[in-house]
């Protein structure tokens, strides 16, 4: 039987040459200098400490030696694995470290940051000047008066003196919601058709039906065409009439009513009207009411130098349809028209809100972007 190998020298196992040892220490140490996160160190430390590093497998390897080159051996193999334990648990506590200062920077929530934050929202300028031209005639005296938007065809219609016959009343232009149930007789409100109404006239009839003269209401509110929707037509918009009855009234009372208006609405002095004679079933005499241009002021008439793309150097812009209020109106809510008269007049507020802003397509009033409604602010 041979003696043990007590001669064996273990520098000469290659994985144990100190030198071996040394530069397997170093380059653990660099890895871990080298990792710039978590996850990169986490990935050398598996590199160099787990079960497969270079270390790992010269710790092996010392089972091989006699017993008494172990000793050595284990000791410079310890002291580098120590080394590198060492190295790796300082750099884990330094990037942890930075780890938490950058999330307290990043998931911060800052409570000195004003409150509101959030971008503000706009009123929707149709309600903005409706609201407006009601506080012009309340401060005239007038009464705001609101109807439903489902009226008989009675109220919308006959009432108004508007003829069976008359196109208006054709599907091609009113929204029926039920037809008439039968023939009835003149002024046989029963026997009516339901519809949405084309115009704020059938407030105008309650208001007569509802309370005894002398009566000045303004009726704004939504009404309803069968108009397909493009630049400058919506099949739902808004409108805003007037009624006076009282003792006397003339066409000169709707004049002067008419130029106060304008000069309230579109500013100050120079600003007149004119009428122009027309025709409407619910007035007699009526007329088409224009207003001087706000722009222009009439100046640019003949005057090539001084174009004016607001009136189209016409001087004049059409505002809507007015008149002396039918004796056949009156007659049809209760109201003596040998004892009293009446003016209307009636337009669309979107219009007017073209005018005012210089707004050229309709379809902006109605989309709900905005970007269209936020410049007109949160006037109240």
């Amino acid at each position: 039987m041979s003696a043990p190998n007590k001669s064996y020298d273990p520098v000469e196992v290659e994985a144990l040459k100190p030198e071996e040892i040394e530069r397997m220490r170093d380059e653990a140490l660099d890895a871990f200098a080298a990792a710039g996160d978590l996850d990169a160190l986490h990935e050398a430390k598996i590199a160099h400490t787990g079960p497969t590093s270079p270390l790992a497998l010269a710790n092996r390897e010392i089972g091989a030696l006699p017993p008494h080159a172990k000793a050595e051996a284990g000791k410079r193999v310890g002291q580098a694995r120590g080394a590198v334990n060492k190295s790796l648990a300082a750099r884990q506590a330094e990037l942890e470290a930075e780890r938490d200062a950058r999330v307290l920077v990043e998931e911060a929530v800052d409570v000195t940051l004003p409150h509101d934050r959030t971008p503000s929202g706009a009123r929707h300028p149709l309600t903005t000047l409706s609201e407006r031209i009601e506080d012009v005639f309340v401060a005239m005296g007038y009464e705001v008066a609101e109807g439903p938007e489902v009226e008989t065809e009675w109220l919308n219609f006959d009432a108004l003196n508007i003829a069976a016959d008359h196109p208006a009343r054709g599907e091609h232009d009113t929204f029926f919601v039920r037809g008439a149930e039968g023939t009835g007789g003149e002024g046989d409100e029963s026997a009516s058709g339901v519809v949405l109404r084309t115009h704020t006239s059938p407030v105008q009839v309650r208001s007569m039906l509802d309370r005894e003269p002398p009566l000045y209401v303004i009726c704004p509110g939504r009404v309803y065409r069968t108009d397909d929707l493009d630049a400058t037509h919506t099949p739902v918009f808004h409108q805003v009439e007037l009624l006076a009855v009282d003792e006397g009234l003339t066409m000169a009372d709707l004049k002067g009513t008419l130029d106060h208006m304008v000069r309230a609405l579109f500013g100050g002095e120079g600003m007149k009207t004119r009428l122009r004679p027309n025709f409407f079933p619910f007035t007699e005499p009526s007329a088409e009411m224009d207003m001087v241009c706000y722009v222009c002021r009439g100046e640019s008439v003949g005057n090539p130098d001084r174009p004016c793309r607001t009136c189209s150097s016409e001087g004049w812009i059409e505002l809507g349809g007015c008149g002396m209020v039918n004796p056949k109106v009156l007659t049809a809510c209760g109201v003596d028209p040998e004892k009293y008269s009446g003016f209307a007049f009636g337009f669309g507020i979107e219009r007017m809100l073209m005018f005012r802003h210089n707004v050229e397509d309709m379809r902006d009033m109605v989309e709900g972007d905005v970007r269209f409604t936020r410049p007109f602010g949160m006037e109240i």
